[in-house]
């Protein structure tokens, strides 16, 4: 099972946002240093988000070129990743893979070209959602969209990487909600990530028994509720 810490960046610095709102961060510092604690640490793969982009008020081009020189490990990026010009942009950068959330929701034929260009194994999807209820454009975008019949047609379009996040529970440190995870594991036969909550190691060994092949960890990492040593030694 994958561990994988997430850097989110806000202004060129390490951040957290409670539910995803911008207005309730929780500043971490240099993402750098941030993203070098975490490969030693033992992490595998990190989750790099370009919160400004996805956001619509600026980039963190910068801080993402400075953690890709750092790094050994490889990273997956995520934000604002809405055309075919940025998809390039973060392979580009040094993404291993690239995270495609609006635009997958909102244009599938978008998606099918970013397919056929970066293959499935550079392109992952993310599934935001409160619950079951698909959110877009950086989490601010409800939708009338139901969560289980995106995951049927992304399946079809040949994506093989979703990353689920529950909206309601970013950030909060409240724990999953395991009955959604466990309807978006039944729905998704391919390789599944899950966040959103995640407090302890009861909730990423709860993920492993549903068969989930990756966690998202962020706030319950900076917060010290959880040592990435400690887990990798039981996952």
């Amino acid at each position: 099972m994958w561990l994988i810490p997430a850097v989110d960046l806000k202004g060129g610095r390490a951040v957290r946002l409670l539910e995803g709102d911008p207005a309730r961060a929780t500043i971490y510092g240099d993402p750098v240093e941030a993203a070098l604690r975490f490969q030693e640490e033992g992490a595998g793969l990190l989750h790099l988000v370009d919160l400004d982009r996805a956001l619509g008020t600026g980039e963190n081009r910068e801080a993402i070129r400075r953690i890709a020189h750092a790094l050994s490990i490889p990273f997956q990026l995520a934000g604002g990743i809405r055309s075919l010009e940025a998809l390039r942009e973060a392979l580009f950068l040094g993404a291993g893979r690239a995270v495609v959330g609006t635009a997958a929701v909102k244009d599938p034929g978008l998606l099918a070209r970013m397919l056929e260009e970066a293959g499935p194994e550079r392109l992952a999807v993310a599934l935001d959602a409160r619950g079951l209820e698909v959110v877009a454009a950086g989490w601010r975008e409800r939708t009338a969209l139901s969560a289980l019949d995106l995951l049927r047609t992304w399946a079809g379009m040949g994506v093989r990487t979703v990353i689920y996040t529950d909206v309601r529970r970013d950030g909060t440190l409240k724990g999953l909600d395991l009955e959604v995870v466990a309807r978006v594991r039944e729905a998704w036969p391919f390789e599944l990530i899950a966040g959103g909550g995640i407090a302890s190691l009861e909730d990423v060994l709860a993920l492993k028994r549903l068969g989930v092949e990756g966690a998202l960890l962020g706030k319950a990492l900076y917060e010290g509720r959880v040592r990435l040593p400690e887990l990798l030694e039981v996952v």
